[in-house]
């Protein structure tokens, strides 16, 4: 196997949210990215408004119907809350990669076509994936302006002051699905991407004494997108994937995982513009100072002042960290990461830290059935 649809990587996502303007600043001053083009009535879009906000290679969508004819934005959000809608990988040539696709049972929903101005013309299309997501197929070789057509430099640019972040791109991006639909998409996947299962987290790897999961991760040979898929996992209690899916309303992306080369100061700068982290005991790092078998050059006082989880892979070590859900339901945030050596996995420890984080910002919302007295009152 190999990457036969020369697909290059990441390029945007796209979420659907109840303000665009609201969330395109919150983003902009939380993650540090800057608004680099808009879409609206002003640019000939009557249905809608789009932020368009860039990080080095992190490009990133933020939409907003105007127009209550707008039923598909309008019942998105409804719905699902604030969630993403679509993400994108850019391939060499889109036509191929659809033809390809649909050829092994993708589910159509845009053919490829060609989005021109006097600047040039992108050419899209899509599939699609969980429930209400697209997956859609990108290349702008010819386009030498904002994004696409009918994109313009934002009307009043606003300097938003924030901590300089370092986050890079995008490393891989979750999704969490019904119970029994985890192979169903991990193989839709690999017929229709041709992708292959990398890692499989079965029964009794993930778990607490209340609930657990399953996980798998498909991804490219080489290793240009990765896409952990999970789904909950029978427990004495609900599982958090059981919750994701109640509160979003249906199958989904979970999170976002952008990577950067430098996560202490990465974390610093998220928190100083004030990104909210899931909690991680102090118990975590003596285990981690106990253990000899690390090598990190990284001060575990700073990991732990920062609440950043670390684990060891054979070809190296990854360091990580989850945010708190980032809007009013329980269900999307974001991870940051950075790989060290030739980690490619993706830490079945950090995995497990992440699983008991959640679980816990689950009984402080009342949302893994315990009873009263067993839950942490939040003050």
């Amino acid at each position: 196997m190999s990457n036969t649809l020369n697909i290059r990587g990441y390029d945007f996502v796209e979420f659907y949210v109840g303000s665009a303007k609201m969330v395109a600043y919150w983003y902009a001053k939380a993650l540090g990215m800057e608004i680099k083009g808009f879409l609206g009535p002003e640019t000939g879009v009557r249905d809608r408004v789009s932020y368009y906000l860039v990080k080095n290679k992190l490009k990133f969508l933020i939409t907003s119907p105007v127009d209550p004819g707008n039923f598909e934005i309008y019942d998105f959000i409804s719905r699902h809350g604030d969630g993403v809608k679509r993400w994108a990988v850019e391939v060499d040539d889109v036509e191929a990669a659809f033809k390809y696709a649909t050829s092994k049972g993708a589910v159509m929903v845009r053919r490829p076509e060609k989005l021109e101005d006097t600047h040039g013309y992108v050419t899209e299309a899509a599939i699609r994936l969980y429930d209400d997501t697209e997956l859609v197929y990108v290349n702008r070789d010819n386009y030498d302006y904002i994004f696409r057509p009918k994109y313009c430099e934002p009307i009043q640019k606003i300097e938003i002051a924030a901590q300089d972040t370092g986050i890079m791109g995008i490393d891989h991006i979750v999704g969490n699905v019904r119970q029994n639909e985890m192979n169903l998409w991990a193989d839709y996947f690999n017929k229709t991407m041709n992708f292959e299962t990398f890692i499989d987290f079965g029964p009794g790897d993930i778990g607490t004494k209340y609930s657990a999961l399953l996980s798998k991760v498909v991804r490219t040979t080489d290793f240009k997108i990765k896409n952990p898929i999970n789904e909950p996992y029978a427990g004495i209690k609900k599982s958090q994937i059981e919750d994701y899916i109640e509160h979003y309303h249906g199958s989904g992306v979970q999170h976002v995982a952008v990577w950067t080369h430098d996560i202490v100061k990465t974390v610093r700068a998220l928190r100083k513009n004030g990104m909210e982290f899931l909690h991680i005991p102090d118990t975590y790092y003596d285990h981690l100072r106990s253990r000899d078998d690390l090598g990190i050059a990284e001060n575990i006082d700073d990991l732990q002042e920062l609440k950043i989880l670390c684990d060891k892979e054979s070809e190296g070590y990854l360091l990580q960290l989850f945010t708190k859900p980032i809007g009013d339901r329980p269900t999307f945030f974001f991870e940051f990461i950075s790989r060290k050596g030739e980690a490619r996995g993706f830490g079945k420890g950090n995995f497990q830290a992440l699983f008991e984080s959640i679980e816990l910002d689950q009984k402080l919302r009342g949302d893994l059935g315990l009873e009263a007295e067993e839950i942490m009152p939040p003050c």
